[in-house]
């Protein structure tokens, strides 16, 4: 069942939650949300069968979060705030996040910020060289694709770097119509990006103190393991480990174990 929280500006987030114990949010990376990304779902009732209170919920723009265009990552990080405020209602408890691809620069971004976060587990950030020009200058052209509100050619360009067979494979697929119509909301996800090489990682980094669980798979693609190596290096308290995962895809099961073991551990 859906719950809701209000977010700073007034924007409404939904989010549901299954298990007890010691809080634990998803966050998303592009294209996904509760309804369209089933491997997702079954991580979070896997999570929930461990011993922990796990919250997925629609970032904005997406789902029961609808929104309005311009969708910042600003906005986003008020998103979690609200949450992490109803989970921990109001108290100095800080909640476990776990960050999916570009996801977990958002989250990254969260920790940076000041949310109060325990531990985070970052699975394959695509992260590009550090105090690279790359990430804002794509976050210019997707900018500019959502203010002509041409929901194809943002998604076009979003997948641009992304594997050509992934990009045919979701234009011939139902799935395409979903995915351009979520368009404004992919925003945060480049922006976040882009932020990863607005200064030196080190500095950009050094205020995480949460212990952080830096995932890479064991097929993957050619960009995630150097960037899985930055946030090691960079992170004040990161350790990287190996899981089975193929083409940015991972297993849930597997995933479930991993994560709970590092979160009680």
């Amino acid at each position: 069942m859906s719950e809701y929280v209000t977010s700073a500006d007034g924007t409404r987030i939904a989010f549901d939650r299954q298990g007890s114990g010691p809080p634990v949010i998803l966050v998303d990376g592009a294209f996904q949300f509760r309804a369209f990304d089933p491997t997702t779902a079954e991580l979070q009732q896997l999570l929930a069968e461990r011993g922990f209170a796990v919250v997925r919920y629609d970032r904005r723009g997406r789902g029961e979060s609808p929104a309005h265009a311009p969708i910042t990552l600003a906005q986003t990080i008020e998103d979690l705030r609200a949450i992490v405020d109803e989970l921990t209602d109001g108290a100095d408890d800080a909640v476990a996040l776990f960050g999916n691809s570009s996801g977990g620069a958002i989250a990254l971004a969260a920790a940076a910020v000041g949310l109060p976060v325990s531990k985070l587990v970052l699975f394959e950030v695509p992260l590009d060289d550090e105090l690279g020009t790359d990430g804002a200058e794509f976050l210019d052209g997707l900018r500019e694709r959502i203010a002509v509100g041409d929901g194809s050619a943002t998604v076009e360009y979003f997948m641009s770097d992304f594997p050509p067979e992934w990009v045919e494979g979701a234009k011939h697929s139902d799935a395409w119509a979903v995915m351009t119509g979520l368009a404004p909301s992919l925003e945060p996800d480049s922006e976040s990006l882009a932020w990863t090489q607005s200064a030196a990682r080190s500095a950009l980094w050094a205020g995480i103190a949460a212990p952080t669980l830096v995932l890479v798979g064991s097929e993957t693609l050619d960009v995630m393991r150097p960037a899985a190596d930055s946030l090691v290096a960079n992170l004040p308290h990161a350790e990287l480990r190996e899981v089975a995962a193929s083409d940015h895809r991972w297993e849930p099961r597997e995933m479930a174990i991993t994560v709970a073991e590092f979160l009680v551990g």
